[in-house]
């Protein structure tokens, strides 16, 4: 995705604000060799890319008067309560350096686990993303999470997860869970009633 910034010189609450009003949000580029360069970027271009799954755990193209580099996504900052912008940090990425990025997780084939299929049970996400390291050009958009194979009181954990060629998640020596699943209660208090209605019977 390509991003286009300016350069800004004037810092300071002042400044900010000054470019806010005028439909602009702050920002900084920062990382590798180059010294951080503060910049301004398009606040309603900005507001919508950040809507945007891809924006946050893709490789960015930003443009900064007329010179590209690649950067990441690091922090933004959002007003409390209104569709407001307030600022945004991009780190620049090196090809041949591996990144640190927390990656979506996209939950397929859960209709038709043993778990919901055969049990009526709920399938759980206990995370939505995880971290990942990798250089820059193996960066996936997401990952896939298969639950075709869940049952009833299994969870699923990052170590099941299949990473795409180069990507290995970050777990700081924890087998994260991922996803779990389990009957509602309601739901087994109604079959355990069923099951003595049976038996009453026989």
């Amino acid at each position: 995705m390509k991003v286009i910034a300016f350069k800004r010189e004037l810092q300071g609450s002042g400044a900010s604000r000054r470019l806010r009003i005028s439909g602009q949000t702050p920002g900084i580029v920062y990382g590798g060799a180059e010294a951080p360069v503060l910049i301004s970027l398009d606040h309603n271009a900005l507001y919508h890319a950040l809507k945007k799954e891809v924006f946050h755990s893709s490789i960015l193209d930003l443009e900064i008067d007329g010179v590209s580099q690649q950067v990441l996504l690091r922090d933004f900052q959002v007003h409390a309560y209104k569709q407001l912008v307030l600022h945004a940090d991009f780190q620049r990425v090196d090809a041949k350096q591996a990144i640190h990025v927390k990656v979506a997780l996209h939950f397929t084939n859960a209709d038709v686990s043993p778990a919901v299929k055969l049990h009526g049970a709920t399938i759980s996400h206990v995370a939505n993303e995880i971290e990942v390291s990798c250089l820059p050009g193996q960066l996936p958009e997401f990952i896939n999470v298969d639950l075709s194979n869940i049952d009833v009181g299994h969870s699923l954990h990052v170590g099941d997860l299949v990473l795409p060629a180069g990507v290995t998640a970050v777990t700081h020596g924890a087998n994260l869970t991922i996803a779990t699943a389990s009957v509602p209660a309601g739901h087994v208090a109604a079959e355990a009633a069923a099951a003595e209605v049976v038996a009453d019977k026989k």
